[in-house]
């Protein structure tokens, strides 16, 4: 039985959730995007055998102080935004173990924030509107396609979609799923790939990632 204190939030409820389960990571989860995870922490066990059993999100925050495993005494303070976790696989190979695959859903606010006894992170939180579907302009469709080769060749050497690092349907002409794409495989510093998640117009964070390609000599 879950406590008053742990529950975990279903995912049907409105535009608020109450006593989200955090997960704090050195990395950023986008909307859409493929989070895998090796999960050993006692906390985290718990934490997402509840969420797979009731069906239930939990939260991706970047950490902006501390590591992602518990260390006695040390300090964790992480972004306000992040991004709602679906857990799609769920492997246990081991006791003490699981292999999870997860999808990136909504983005979310962090209203208030609260540490348990044994360490996990719950919050109350307001979720951020999707983006806006926004086609590709002209000048930005070399960014596009260089997406799409770049995905034809990860397909090549996979030689299935399963464990890519990126899940279909593939939406090479909207301007926030290809700029969310390339934010993953890009090796950007964390700290800007939390701005460009943060960023409410997915134009406007596919003009920067194309500057950022440009920077790298990456083109279409």
């Amino acid at each position: 039985m879950i406590a008053a204190q742990d529950r975990i939030p279903m995912a049907t409820e409105a535009f608020t959730l109450s006593s989200l389960p955090l997960f704090p990571l050195n990395a950023v989860l986008f909307p859409g995007g493929v989070l895998p995870l090796r999960i050993f922490e006692v906390r985290y066990l718990d934490m997402i055998g509840k969420c797979h059993r009731a069906g239930a999100p939990f939260g991706v925050v970047c950490l902006t102080q501390g590591d992602e495993v518990r260390r006695p005494g040390a300090h964790e303070t992480f972004s306000r935004v992040g991004t709602l976790a679906t857990i799609a696989q769920l492997q246990t190979p081991q006791p003490g173990l699981m292999i999870v695959r997860c999808s990136g859903a909504q983005r979310f606010r962090v209203t208030a924030s609260d540490r348990l006894r044994h360490g996990l992170w719950v919050a109350d939180v307001e979720r951020l509107p999707s983006d806006l579907s926004v086609a590709v302009p002209d000048d930005l469709v070399p960014t596009a396609q260089a997406l799409g080769k770049l995905i034809d060749s990860l397909e090549l050497k996979a030689g299935t979609q399963v464990g890519l690092p990126l899940q279909a349907p593939w939406q090479l002409d909207d301007c926030g799923w290809v700029a969310n794409r390339w934010c993953e495989l890009l090796p950007l510093p964390t700290p800007l790939k939390q701005r460009l998640m943060e960023l409410d117009n997915p134009l406007v964070r596919l003009e920067l990632v194309s500057d950022a390609l440009a920077r790298l000599g990456i083109s279409g």
